[in-house]
């Protein structure tokens, strides 16, 4: 009797836990997430997390210069041998490194020429910190299209009043268009992760409410108004605005962080920085 092969490889490569690795199988999945980024022969697509090159191959057959940022060098390995041609052309570069390390700046640089998309699988045990990451560098990129864990696709798009709003949601809404574009279910990859997945796309905003060097004093505001959900705004606040200054702009400090609309963190926010000028 044949063996039943685990769950866990594919394709000949074991999925390894430590990376979150878990490859997507659904071809009209790989097809619909790779056109979301719309590749044309024209853009610099960079691709997080490649894994076995499901969605890479779509994307090299648009003609587009292809960057792909893959930690596992087992990964490398093969993506080199797949793509060795397209490797030797220039079309295909591949930075065998963790993205939380990449230097996104030298990476647009290197075709600034293009219009450039990020896309990819990120892993979830890392998926906020990569996130905050890319953000920080966002003027680069065109869009910005990733499957993520539903819980996360579902608080990046999340409207106020509803239990997915949080920091996460003002902080990212207030410097990008954030649509949510489909949900991916377990049974999609090999193996199949614990959760439900989803796709986003994110479009960095051209013009923001406040310079880029204010944004991180300002997510570090609306975390704060978040620190303590089921409190206040007044004592989530407290220490830094009077009840009196919150009232002067129509807010009612008895709400609940969860209830603000992004232009009341952005009023907050105003009113704090004046405040310690």
């Amino acid at each position: 009797m044949k063996p039943k092969q685990s769950n866990k490889i594919h394709q000949g490569h074991k999925a390894r836990k430590r990376f979150g690795q878990n490859f997507l199988i659904d071809t009209a999945l790989i097809n619909a997430i790779a056109e979301s980024a719309e590749p044309q022969d024209t853009d610099h697509i960079v691709e997080i997390g490649p894994g076995l090159g499901a969605i890479t191959g779509e994307l090299v057959s648009s003609g587009a210069k292809i960057t792909l940022i893959e930690l596992d060098r087992d990964l490398v390995a093969r993506l080199r041998i797949d793509y060795h041609r397209q490797l030797s052309e220039g079309r295909v570069e591949i930075i065998n490194e963790d993205v939380l390390k990449v230097d996104l700046d030298a990476v647009h640089q290197k075709a600034a020429d293009k219009p450039t998309k990020l896309i990819g699988n990120l892993p979830y045990n890392i998926s906020t910190p990569v996130l905050f990451h890319i953000l920080n560098h966002k003027q680069h990129f065109l869009s910005m299209t990733f499957m993520l864990q539903k819980e996360v696709v579902d608080r990046l798009s999340a409207e106020p009043s509803t239990s997915a709003y949080s920091a996460l949601s003002v902080i990212i809404q207030h410097e990008c268009y954030v649509e949510k574009l489909f949900d991916v279910p377990p049974e999609s990859f090999r193996p199949p992760p614990k959760v439900d997945s989803a796709v986003v796309q994110m479009k960095p905003k051209a013009e923001l409410a406040m310079p880029e060097s204010d944004l991180p004093a300002f997510r570090d505001f609306v975390h704060k108004c978040f620190q303590q959900r089921r409190k206040t705004l007044r004592n989530n606040l407290k220490g830094m605005l009077e009840v009196e200054a919150i009232e002067s702009l129509g807010i009612n400090p008895q709400d609940r962080p969860e209830h603000l609309h992004l232009d009341d963190y952005l009023a907050l926010f105003k009113l704090f920085q004046d405040k310690a000028a």
